[in-house]
């Protein structure tokens, strides 16, 4: 009779679930509430293996939100940079905000937990905004230049933008109720795409 035998997982694959473990954990329980035995748990792994792939929990937590936020902004911006024009930016904030929640885990420990860990703030300041800033300043100068957008600072613009595609991602917690229908969360994406495009003021003739 054959037996198969299943094959180790490698470094990056437990690397990862370390990660994910990390941030579910982190979000529920919180940094300081979830201990190393419980991630390591979480994640199928011994507790000395968490230390083999991070020096510290510290470590894991700076990982974690750095990590996902550049996924999350660089398939934003991805999008952006791929579009047909530059007026479709509506349907793609539409898309991303009401995709946003499903990466509400990693939102709420970068959120929370950015408030008492300077250091972890300044990384995701450093490594990640500032970087992502950049590249969306970059493309609406691009549309200022062709005259589809007016003429302002477009890095204000661009952090404006970015601001308003994260708080997106709270709105199924925050700023809507939590059983709001897909019709109300389409409301609210298209509501915000409608702003940051035409503003509020009523047009003058």
């Amino acid at each position: 009779m054959r037996t198969f035998h299943s094959s180790a997982p490698s470094e990056a694959e437990t690397q990862t679930r370390i990660l994910k473990a990390a941030r579910r954990l982190f979000a529920r329980q919180g940094y300081d509430g979830t201990t190393t035995r419980e991630l390591a748990q979480a994640a199928g792994v011994a507790e000395g293996t968490i230390f083999r792939h991070f020096e510290s929990k510290k470590a894991i937590l700076i990982e974690v939100a750095t990590q996902g936020w550049i996924e999350i902004l660089t398939d934003l911006l991805t999008e952006l940079s791929e579009m047909g024009s530059y007026k479709a930016i509506a349907q793609v904030m539409r898309r991303r905000m009401l995709n946003l929640h499903q990466n509400a885990d990693l939102l709420r420990v970068c959120f929370m937990e950015a408030q008492f860990h300077p250091d972890l703030r300044e990384r995701i300041q450093s490594d990640v905004i500032e970087k992502m800033t950049d590249v969306a300043e970059a493309f609406f100068e691009t549309a200022m230049d062709q005259g589809i957008y007016r003429r302002m600072n477009p890095r204000i613009v661009a952090q404006v933008f970015l601001g308003m595609f994260t708080i997106a991602g709270f709105s199924r917690d925050t700023i809507m109720p939590e059983n709001s229908s897909p019709q109300a969360m389409l409301e609210m994406a298209e509501g915000m795409a409608d702003i940051f495009l035409n503003g509020v003021l009523a047009p003058t003739s």
